[in-house]
């Protein structure tokens, strides 16, 4: 019997073994990081593959539809649930249309990827080893540009104790659990500041990363904590980089037609094989006469709130002739559209495609004069005042310079040149959501009396978790209220 129990033990010793052999055998067609990424060369194309992960538009239409910013056109309403804040975890809209987590986790794996092979790559050209510097500082600023996008998505206004969302900082298929916003931030702090170290401090391709837009998005992350000083420093150093001066009357409006580059550290290239971004308020037309289903058009909230000499106004928005009054075959459709997306002419194949904004230095101005405000900055020189009056000298053609006169005074100016200057460009529903305002619609741009305010701090402000990401992940904790 003894001779027998031993023999056994020897065969699931053997067969462990070789079970253990098996497990470390690797796959013939397998093409693991270590190879993949085995020159520096193989590196950069990595991180231009994470690049092509990157796109505001998801941003861009939620903080459109959620907020205040537009009103259904009445022509295709097939958001109702969302415009109208009516979303759960299981919600098909939230999960194909409004989900962060995928594209964002996506593009961060890809650069931890490179993170954890740039250092030991090998150099097989002349200027590898001062592009390997620059490789790293773009993979540590898309990875905090991710988490930031999450954070904006699925965390509720920044408090440091509250709970934000995982933050990887290499490639991992196993479970990951929340953090506190406080440690969450720590680590968004490190990642930018070592990017700006390492990124190229000139604009010389505004495709990719570089010091400026490094200011930029540290700006923003310093908005959001309610770190004023650090957030009018980092902004203060985006203002000075040379070439990003305030666009002025005479260039504004060629930034939303791509015929210039003005303001902009950051960008995202949309051609018209890609998701057109201006397609998110209008779809693309037949033909020259016949204009593509108005999905969104502009509250009367947002539109009443320029002037007529107001440069945005003709910037932003069209009254469209061939929609008028008995113009076949656009007779008796909505004559208001949303245009700084809009690309070529009606029917073209460069209609509704534009480039996607990332950084502008008028946000930056604005977050300065946010920043100057709260900290008693309130007027004279380099205060939010002048910040406010720099700004608006270059949209109105007749502006007259406003003397502010208390912070509440401020920040309300600011909030409103917000409003107005970043429309659709992926902010207001954020920036309501970190000041504790609510959503608060006309009457004329709400569908119903339940769709007209959203309360200040409700928990619909985050995003729910989606089922399927709480389904995957044994360690995730769903959103407060879903």
């Amino acid at each position: 019997m003894k001779k027998k129990f031993s023999f056994l033990l020897i065969i699931i010793a053997l067969w462990s073994s070789s079970c253990n052999d098996y497990l470390d055998f690797r796959e013939t067609d397998l093409i693991a990081g270590d190879v993949a990424l085995q020159t520096v060369q193989n590196n950069e194309s990595a991180v231009i593959g994470a690049y092509g992960g990157l796109s505001n538009l998801m941003a861009v239409l939620l903080n459109s539809v959620f907020s205040d910013e537009v009103k259904t056109a009445g022509e295709f309403y097939n958001a109702a649930t969302v415009h109208e804040w009516q979303y759960g975890p299981q919600d098909i809209s939230i999960r194909d249309t409004y989900t962060a987590i995928n594209p964002q986790y996506q593009m961060i794996d890809r650069v931890n990827r490179v993170l954890a092979r740039v250092d030991v790559a090998d150099s097989t050209r002349a200027g590898d080893n001062t592009l390997r510097a620059r490789l790293k500082g773009e993979a540590l600023f898309l990875r905090a540009y991710a988490h930031f996008e999450l954070f904006r998505f699925y965390c509720a206004k920044y408090s440091p104790s509250a709970v934000a969302m995982p933050y990887m900082e290499s490639p991992s298929m196993a479970p990951q659990a929340r953090i506190t916003m406080d440690t969450y931030f720590q680590k968004l702090n490190q990642d930018i500041t070592a990017a700006k170290a390492l990124l190229p401090n000139n604009l010389t391709d505004i495709n990719r990363a570089n010091v400026a837009a490094a200011n930029g998005l540290h700006a923003r992350i310093a908005l959001y904590t309610e770190d004023w000083a650090a957030a009018e420093t980092y902004a203060t150093n985006y203002i000075n980089t040379t070439g990003l001066g305030l666009a002025t009357t005479a260039n504004f409006a060629g930034i939303w037609t791509d015929a210039n580059t003005a303001e902009q550290a950051f960008r995202t290239v949309r051609t018209p094989t890609m998701a057109r971004i201006g397609s998110l308020y209008r779809a693309t037309s037949a033909s020259a006469s016949n204009i593509g289903t108005i999905t969104w058009t502009v509250s009367n909230k947002l539109y009443d709130a320029y002037g007529t000499t107001d440069i945005r106004r003709a910037a932003y928005f069209l009254t469209e002739p061939l929609l008028a009054a008995n113009n076949r075959p656009n007779a008796d459709r909505p004559g208001l559209i949303i245009r700084k997306y809009a690309g070529g002419t009606y029917g073209s194949g460069t209609e509704n495609s534009a480039n996607g904004k990332l950084m502008r230095t008028s946000e930056m101005y604005l977050i300065r004069a946010e920043a100057r405000a709260e900290q008693n900055k309130i007027t004279g020189a380099n205060s939010a005042e002048s910040d406010l009056n720099a700004l608006r000298a270059n949209r109105i053609t007749d502006h007259v310079d406003i003397v502010l006169a208390t912070k509440e005074q401020a920040i309300d100016e600011i909030m409103l040149e917000r409003f107005k200057e970043l429309a659709f460009e992926g902010h207001r529903f954020w920036d309501l959501k970190r000041r504790g305002l609510a959503v608060s619609r006309l009457a004329a741009d709400a569908p119903s009396a339940a769709s007209s305010t959203l309360p200040a701090n409700d928990f619909r402000f985050a995003l729910p978790i989606p089922l399927t990401e709480m389904q995957a992940n044994s360690l995730m904790t769903q959103n407060q209220g879903y």
